[in-house]
């Protein structure tokens, strides 16, 4: 799961003339202690709520006042696990996500990346990862699962994203198996497309450890 198919339609950005009133009103509205503001396309930085109530005057326009914000960002083409790492370090709610031209594409917030995260959630689990590629028509999970199953395996859990404008699908399958060779062998023959294979090793254990530390962010 990528970074940019983590945006959340939900947050808006600030724009950079607006007032430090107007960012605290959306913080309310939305429940987040921060929001990403921009100018056009380019992002500026990222506001956070004691960052207003810091403001001599609420009324005045966050460039009047703010103009040289943070600017913690992720790329669009980087994993869950290190949006999980900007929050967790970076002690933010809201990660603002940018394309390799550095333009703002959107953000996700902490709530939104933790119920898309728990769809996967077998992190704690011991087992390997496998991200396949293919048109809506073709999927079939139970189909998926026989073949996982036949080769001494289970699939823990199962999470699909969509692209847009497009009937192309990733289906990301958590099993509890370490080594899935076997099983990455028959999907081929089968003729799936692998996009991306993750078994035990070096990035679960990022994961994981990336999780804890934002189980430890939450319960601050």
């Amino acid at each position: 799961m990528r970074a940019e198919e983590l945006i959340s339609e939900i947050i808006p950005p600030l724009k950079f003339n607006e007032s430090g009133e107007r960012a605290m009103d959306w913080m309310n509205e939305l429940r987040v202690s921060h929001l990403p503001v921009v100018n056009g396309s380019e992002y500026i930085g990222l506001i956070s709520e004691n960052d207003v109530y810091d403001m001599p005057d609420p009324t005045q326009r966050i460039s009047a006042c703010f103009p040289n914000l943070p600017k913690p960002f992720i790329y669009n083409d980087r994993h869950v696990y290190e949006v999980m790492k900007v929050i967790a370090d970076q002690k933010i709610t809201v990660v603002p996500i940018l394309n390799e031209e550095n333009e703002y594409l959107g953000c996700t917030d902490l709530l939104y990346l933790m119920s898309q995260i728990t769809a996967v959630n077998s992190i704690k689990e011991p087992g390997s990862i496998v991200v396949l590629q293919m048109n809506t028509h073709d999927y079939s999970l139970t189909e998926i699962a026989r073949i996982v199953e036949e080769n001494n395996a289970k699939v823990l859990s199962s999470f699909i994203t969509s692209k847009p404008e497009t009937t192309e699908i990733e289906v990301t399958l958590k099993i509890n198996a370490d080594n899935i060779d076997r099983i990455i062998q028959t999907f081929n023959r089968y003729d799936y497309h692998i996009k991306a294979t993750f078994q035990k090793g070096r990035f679960q254990d990022d994961l994981k450890k990336r999780y804890d530390e934002l189980m430890n962010f939450l319960n601050m």
